[in-house]
């Protein structure tokens, strides 16, 4: 069993765990840096998802979410 479901569990949840952070910088370096981080901390991730395949696309976001089920 995955260790997040992206539907519950909200992106602020995901940015404070190292695991998630380097996953995410390793599809979409300074994502969790950007500024605009900050307004989808209390989204689901499922939502936050969602609205990033626009900025980073769609393949980048599939292999995110691909490597957050790998985790336990």
């Amino acid at each position: 069993m995955a260790r997040y479901d992206v539907n519950t569990t909200t992106m602020g949840v995901l940015l404070d765990d190292p695991d998630v952070a380097a996953i995410m910088e390793k599809h979409a370096p300074g994502v969790t840096s950007n500024p605009m981080i900050g307004m989808v901390r209390g989204m689901s991730a499922a939502q936050a998802i969602g609205m990033a395949g626009a900025m980073i696309g769609g393949d980048k976001v599939e292999a995110i979410k691909a490597e957050l089920e790998t985790l336990e």
